[in-house]
């Protein structure tokens, strides 16, 4: 139901169809890669050559194959996007629901102290949290995951606190229904769309997220290619060679791209105040 109603959509069906070349293109790296991605073809390839028969997309500052390096790097930004929200999405539906449905001392106990990390600059509490660990794949997932629950349990506080007064909660609550039971049974299954929307959005902006901490140096680490730290790396050749800058560039704001186009489809379709406005 959810794929007929993207499908229709001309702008999500695009948009998916990237995701899916995207993550295609992630999956058979090994195979489509014409080069090692950490290695340099020639030793005589220091320097930045243009695209050519041999070089499709020319070399980087070292002298490694762009293409090979610039397919790989779809697989640390693609980890890190899907995993990095999809723990910020877990983290904030946990503590939104826990504080909605309990409030209290122990709602108003969690909810500020998601305040207090609100008010927190995210990149500098990224770039703090980064700088305290050796950077990795892994370790960037975690610290985007950290500094982007917020958002997410911010809604679902407030959703779970209209479904608390809901009639059959009540009713639930009285048959002497558990906490445990009326959180997983009967209030969050009605959160699954806010997640889902929220899910494919964050997915955009933690990828986002992971460019910027990799241009800035403190995310995934030479040699392990990445896109936002492609740009990093070759930015000084911007004039002379500006297709280093611009292809991984283009990859990253075309993936935020594609992941906008679907969960602003998926928010007109699963919301019932909104479906059927296409």
């Amino acid at each position: 139901m959810i794929l007929g109603a993207i499908l229709k959509r001309k702008p999500a069906l695009l948009g998916l169809v990237i995701i899916v070349l995207f993550v295609a293109m992630a999956i058979l790296a090994p195979w489509l890669a014409p080069y090692d991605p950490t290695v340099t073809p020639d030793i005589t390839l220091l320097h930045p050559l243009a695209p050519d028969t041999q070089f499709w997309f020319g070399t980087d500052l070292l002298g490694r194959d762009f293409l090979s390096r610039l397919i790989y790097g779809a697989r640390a930004t693609l980890i890190i996007g899907v995993l990095a929200n999809g723990i910020a999405v877990a983290i904030g539906a946990l503590i939104g629901v826990t504080a909605g449905y309990l409030r209290g001392q122990v709602g108003s106990l969690l909810m500020r102290f998601t305040d207090l990390m609100m008010a927190f600059p995210a990149l500098l509490l990224a770039i703090l949290l980064a700088a305290m660990f050796n950077p990795s794949i892994w370790i960037v997932v975690m610290v985007i995951a950290m500094v982007s629950w917020v958002q997410i349990a911010r809604v679902v506080y407030a959703e779970t606190i209209s479904l608390a007064e809901r009639e059959y909660v009540t009713a639930v609550r009285a048959a002497g229904a558990s906490t445990l039971r009326i959180l997983f049974r009967h209030i969050l299954p009605h959160l699954v769309p806010t997640l889902i929307v929220w899910g494919t959005l964050g997915i955009a902006t933690t990828s986002l997220f992971e460019a910027t901490l990799s241009f800035l140096g403190i995310g995934v680490q030479p040699p392990t290619p990445s896109w936002g730290n492609m740009v990093n790396e070759n930015q000084t050749y911007f004039e002379s060679a500006p297709w280093l800058v611009f292809l991984p560039g283009a990859a990253i704001g075309l993936l935020a791209l594609s992941f906008n186009l679907i969960g602003d489809a998926l928010r007109d379709i699963l919301d019932p105040t909104l479906r059927g406005r296409h």
